[in-house]
């Protein structure tokens, strides 16, 4: 398994939302990144995760990081551990009372406790050799707009309604 971390969040030429995970070895992933495609919720819990800023209420990560300090449980450490026909797949590992638990995982979901917990990220040594890119062939985007997303994202959750929801 590789030791990595979250270096951005990048929208692709579709404008489909994508995690870049780095090896924090250099070594080991020799200028490469992994790209892990998620959706707009999930990229955003994780940006606020990273940058260390609040949301008005609780996201769902929040939510699952509070319940687990409740339940005396802490993130341990987050694995994306293969690949299905493009799909990545994750676990979360959870020190517990009763022991070590394992819980299979979307990998944003995984990431985004990760982010919240400062627990590691692992990539599993095939994964990153069957989907690793150079990193120069992303772009992170350097002119703030992660921070301008977020931002936004903040204003809706303080004017969201709950009413807004009902079907």
């Amino acid at each position: 398994m590789i030791r990595v971390r979250v270096v951005g969040v990048a929208l692709d030429p579709a404008q489909q939302h994508v995690i870049l995970l780095k090896p924090i070895d250099a070594a080991r992933g020799r200028d490469r990144v992994l790209p892990v495609w998620i959706g707009p919720q999930e990229a955003m819990s994780i940006l606020v995760a990273i940058e260390g800023t609040g949301s008005p209420r609780p996201l769902a990560h929040d939510l699952m990081t509070a319940m687990l300090g409740e339940l005396s449980a802490s993130v341990d450490r987050v694995e994306i551990t293969h690949l299905d026909e493009g799909t990545f797949h994750a676990r979360v590992v959870l020190n517990t009372p009763v022991g070590p638990r394992t819980f299979d995982s979307r990998p944003s979901d995984a990431i985004a406790l990760a982010a919240r917990a400062d627990a590691p990220i692992l990539v599993a040594d095939a994964v990153f050799d069957e989907a690793g890119v150079p990193d120069d062939a992303v772009e992170l985007d350097g002119d703030g707009a992660d921070e301008d997303r977020v931002e936004e994202f903040r204003r809706f959750l303080d004017h969201v309604d709950p009413d807004d929801f009902q079907g």
